[in-house]
């Protein structure tokens, strides 16, 4: 029903309305709630009396909120509570009036609850609780509670917002996070696996069949029967054990480039593109920032090597390029990572959604474990692959310019 303020035009005496008939219409308006204030006439000319009986008013108000509500004596005995504050608990609201609060809340969480009580009679109080509900189920809840003033302090108003639906969220966070990690892991183990396999056959193809060579030649040296022929098989013998040498550093550098630790990023990746344009007879322009050197974090100068690597390798396997540039760049804020080569391309798109094709995935994967992208662009000849890698104030370096063919 709708509020209306009762309204008087002639003096208020001090018995109250004028007439018998009048004053029985105002009790009664006051005493169902209709009216919340009265305006009187006086002296001082017309003026607003608000009256306690407004106090349905508000209480509608309350009862409207979403969350629960109620007001407490300073030991926690529930003098009223809202709708809401009694499906949150589950318990009819007639029998929560009178009811310690603290007879709600989960048994380990009681003496935690008792000090916020302490300590919203001082100032407001908050915090996060367990509700226990009828039927034996619990609800998270976030309590906030404070003094009401116009009761000289002695009461306490509690406001109680559900967390179940924000647990909840929190609660699938975590799962997701979870299966992120599983996924990474069981990816880790995989490319570990991947990596062994890779070790195995390049042991056993490259240098294995050296030393294999270099053990059949001792066997024939024993049997020689001339000086000669003992001095022509060790040369043979010395430039196959050289060559072995060879394979077995170029397998150490595949495993870690220790140029990487001692001397960063800019002279490791020099070195490995020098041995790649004569490896696979590519040409190669080489532009880097100078003194870029140790400064970088180990785990960026690892994966954006390992991501040139596989940038590389593909050019090599699959692209039919002759030549190929390959860009480093600093600034205060990031590392860029440039190769764009001639060959014959591929589908941007395709590899968008592509998982395993061409490494891309261990890619992207390294460079998202330091918060970097890293995108493909087809050209009109060729591809390139940009690679970003955010930094911490880092320091901008002038690019200088090197050439390997």
């Amino acid at each position: 029903m709708p509020r209306r303020r009762a309204r008087s035009d002639a003096p208020v005496p001090p018995g109250g309305p004028r007439g018998p008939q009048a004053a029985d219409d105002v009790l009664r308006a006051i005493q169902s709630g209709e009216v919340d204030a009265l305006m009187v006439s006086g002296r001082r000319g017309r003026q607003v009396v608000s009256l306690t009986g407004g106090e349905p008013a508000y209480r509608l108000l309350v009862e409207a909120m979403s969350e629960g509500a109620a007001t407490l004596a300073r030991d926690g005995a529930v003098l009223y509570c809202n709708g809401r504050f009694a499906e949150l608990v589950r318990r009819p609201r007639a029998r929560l009036i009178g009811v310690d609060v603290q007879a709600l809340v989960a048994k380990p969480e009681r003496e935690r609850f008792d000090a916020l009580l302490a300590q919203a009679m001082r100032a407001a109080a908050r915090g996060e609780f367990t509700l226990c509900r009828r039927g034996g189920s619990t609800v998270p809840v976030h309590v906030s509670l404070d003094r009401f003033r116009p009761y000289h302090g002695q009461v306490l108003g509690m406001v109680i917002t559900d967390l179940s639906d924000q647990k909840r969220q929190q609660a699938e966070a975590v799962e997701q996070a979870r299966a992120v990690q599983r996924l990474i892991l069981e990816r880790t183990l995989s490319a570990q696996e991947e990596e062994r396999r890779r070790m195995a056959r390049e042991l056993h193809d490259e240098a294995g069949q050296l030393l294999t060579a270099i053990l059949v030649g001792l066997r024939t040296l024993e049997g020689a029967e001339s000086l000669a022929d003992v001095a022509a098989l060790g040369h043979k013998l010395r430039v196959v054990a050289g060559q072995a040498l060879d394979e077995i550093r170029r397998f150490a550098r595949g495993l870690h480039p220790t140029v990487l630790d001692d001397h960063g990023l800019g002279v490791a990746v020099s070195r490995y593109v020098a041995e790649y344009a004569t490896t696979h007879n590519i040409s190669v322009d080489l532009a880097l920032d100078d003194h870029e050197s140790l400064s970088l974090p180990l785990p960026v100068r690892t994966a954006l090597y390992r991501i040139l690597q596989e940038a590389l390798t593909n050019v090599a396997r699959h692209s039919g390029a002759t030549a190929v540039g390959v860009k480093l760049t600093r600034s205060a804020t990031a590392v860029d990572l440039t190769v764009v080569d001639d060959g014959r391309g591929f589908d941007a798109r395709s590899v968008a959604v592509s998982s395993d094709r061409l490494g891309i995935q261990g890619m992207r994967e390294r460079a998202a474990m330091l918060g970097g992208t890293v995108s493909f662009r087809p050209r009109r000849k060729g591809t390139a692959v940009l690679v970003h890698v955010p930094l911490a104030d880092q320091d901008v370096r002038p690019a200088k310019r090197r050439r390997s063919t």
